[in-house]
C-alpha cells in the first residue's frame, strides 16, 4: 500500500456488511482456514466453509487433537433483542465446549450500555441481558459457563483498568478510524473478556478461541496487541472468522437495531412468515427464466439462513442445486424456510419462558 493512501477500517458498529473477504483476508492478515482443519472438525460451520479464517487458532487445534483443554470464550452485547445472528455464536461456543474447553460465555451488559446510544439506562441494558441469556440457556448454555460483565469478582475489574492503560489514543484510532468515549469502555472491557480467563485466579495460561465474525477483527487485533504488552506469560488468543450472517434486505447484517433485517427468536408466526416472504433472494424476474437460468442461492437471504442454521447438511445441498437448476422456485424454498424456522422456534420459546427466572437471577447477582 502506497504510504500517502488512507489506511482501511473494519468498524465492528457498522451496519453494513462485509462484501468483499479477499481484500480484507490481505488487508489485515488474517489465514485462510485450512481444508485439512474443515475435515477434522466436524460441524456444519467448517462443512458448508462459514468459518473462513483465523489467527493464531494452531495451539487450540493442537490440543483439541489432543485431548487437552483449552479456553473457549465468547459472548453477546446486550443491545438488543436476541436473533438468528446470535445464535451462530452460540452454536459455535457449543461446539467446541464439547471439545472439552474451559468456557467463559459473556453476558456483556456493561458493554451494551455504554457502546449503544440507545440504550440509557444500565437498568435497561440488565433487562436485554436476562431475556438475551434466557435465549442462551434455552439453546443449550448451562449456568458454569455463563458470566455477566457487571456481577463479575473485583479482580475481572482491576484487570481491566490495568490492561486499558495499554492502549493509547493513537492506538484506537488506527485500528478503529474513531475515538468514540463509550465504544472506547466497550472495546477494552471486550479485550479484558478475551484475556482474563488466562489469569492464574481462572483458567491460567492456556491456549484460547474466541469465535467472532470478521467484522469484529478490530477487537481481535488490538487485544493480541494488548497481551505484548501486559506483564503476564499469557499465550496469544486466537480467533476463527465466520462469514457475518447477512440480514434479510441486500446489502444488510443482521441487527437487532433494524428489525426488518432480523429473524429474532422472539418473533411470531405470522412475523416469521411475513419477514421470510419479503426477504431478499435474487431470483430471476419471471418464473419462466427461473426454470431456464436457474435461481443465485449464493446471494439468496433465505437459503443463507438454511446454510447456517438447517442441520442437515445434504437436504441444504440439494436445495442449492435444485435453485441452481431451475428445478426450485424462490417461493418453494420460502415455504421450507418458514416451516423450518416456525417449528424450531415453537420450541424455542417454550424453553426461553422456562428459563427466564433463573435468567433474571443470574444477571442481577443473586
Amino acid at each position: 500500500m502506497d504510504s500517502g493512501q488512507k489506511t482501511a477500517k473494519i468498524d465492528p458498529w457498522s451496519s453494513k456488511g462485509i462484501e468483499n473477504y479477499e481484500h480484507v483476508f490481505r488487508e489485515f492478515g488474517m489465514k485462510a482456514f485450512p481444508q485439512s482443519w474443515r475435515k477434522k472438525l466436524r460441524h456444519r460451520f467448517f462443512e458448508r466453509n462459514l468459518v473462513i479464517a483465523h489467527r493464531g487458532f494452531e495451539p487450540v487445534m493442537k490440543r483439541i487433537e489432543t485431548g487437552k483443554p483449552f479456553i473457549n470464550m465468547t459472548g453477546i452485547a446486550s443491545s438488543g433483542k436476541f436473533h438468528l445472528g446470535h445464535k451462530v455464536d452460540i452454536d459455535l461456543f457449543k461446539f467446541f465446549k464439547e471439545r472439552g474447553a474451559h468456557n467463559y460465555f459473556a453476558i456483556a451488559d456493561i458493554d451494551g450500555y455504554a457502546s449503544r446510544e440507545k440504550i440509557k439506562t444500565m437498568r435497561e441494558a440488565k433487562k436485554i441481558a436476562a431475556d438475551n441469556l434466557a435465549h442462551a440457556l434455552a439453546l443449550g448454555l448451562e449456568e458454569k459457563d455463563i458470566y455477566v460483565q457487571s456481577t463479575q469478582p473485583p479482580r475481572y475489574f482491576e484487570f481491566t483498568f490495568e490492561l486499558s492503560k495499554k492502549i493509547t489514543r493513537n492506538m484506537f484510532e488506527a485500528v478503529y478510524g474513531h475515538v468514540d468515549l463509550g465504544k472506547v469502555s466497550a472495546a477494552i472491557l471486550q479485550y479484558a473478556d478475551i484475556l482474563h480467563p488466562q489469569l492464574q485466579e481462572y483458567s491460567s495460561k492456556m491456549p484460547s478461541v474466541t469465535g467472532i465474525g470478521l467484522d469484529q477483527d478490530p477487537h481481535a487485533r488490538l487485544t493480541r496487541d494488548i497481551a505484548r504488552r501486559l506483564p503476564y506469560e499469557f499465550e496469544m488468543p486466537g480467533f476463527i472468522y465466520f462469514k457475518h450472517q447477512s440480514g434479510l434486505m441486500e446489502g444488510s447484517k443482521m441487527s437487532s437495531s433494524q428489525p426488518e433485517t432480523a429473524v429474532f427468536l422472539s418473533d411470531s408466526e405470522k412475523e416469521v412468515k411475513k419477514k421470510i416472504g419479503n426477504a431478499f433472494t435474487g431470483g430471476r424476474e419471471t418464473v419462466e427464466l427461473q426454470r431456464k437460468l436457474g435461481g443465485n442461492p449464493d446471494i439468496c437471504k433465505v437459503c443463507e439462513i438454511l446454510r447456517f442454521h438447517y442441520p442437515d447438511t445434504g437436504e441444504v445441498e440439494r436445495i442449492m442445486r435444485e435453485c441452481r437448476e431451475g428445478k426450485r422456485l424462490c417461493g418453494e424454498t420460502k415455504e421450507f424456510t418458514i416451516e423450518f424456522l416456525n417449528k424450531f422456534l415453537k420450541e424455542h420459546q417454550a424453553k426461553v419462558e422456562k428459563n427466564r427466572k433463573k435468567a433474571e437471577r443470574i444477571v442481577n447477582g443473586k
